[in-house]
């Protein structure tokens, strides 16, 4: 990879926490599904239900601060606090530096 996964995750978290919708949905690839288990399992794919997700996300678990970030195998697990306590999400990125998977949910 020609670029720095950690740094794609903390930019990713940066604006997570700035509110900045067009920014984190532009580090989506096309192709790129999310799989969220806070507040139910739900899984969105495809630039509108991309959209959707982080419309409600936004709204009803802002995040705060970093909690922990570590390499994992091919993926970057980053860990923030967000209303209703930590959240982990394994972020994998593709070729291009995008955002193709993104697995989420609460830290036990």
């Amino acid at each position: 990879m020609s670029f720095d996964p950690m740094a794609a995750a903390v930019d990713w978290l940066d604006a997570y926490r700035a509110g900045d919708i067009e920014t984190i949905l532009g580090m989506y690839a096309d192709d790129a599904v999310i799989h969220c288990g806070c507040g139910g399992m739900k899984t969105c794919s495809g630039k509108v239900g991309r959209r959707a997700y982080w419309r409600d996300r936004l709204r009803d678990y802002p995040a705060t601060s970093l909690n922990d970030l570590k390499p994992s195998g091919d993926t970057t697990v980053i860990s923030y606090i967000a209303s209703g306590g930590v959240v982990s999400a394994s972020l994998s990125f593709n070729a291009q530096g995008q955002i193709a998977s993104h697995v989420c949910g609460p830290s036990n």
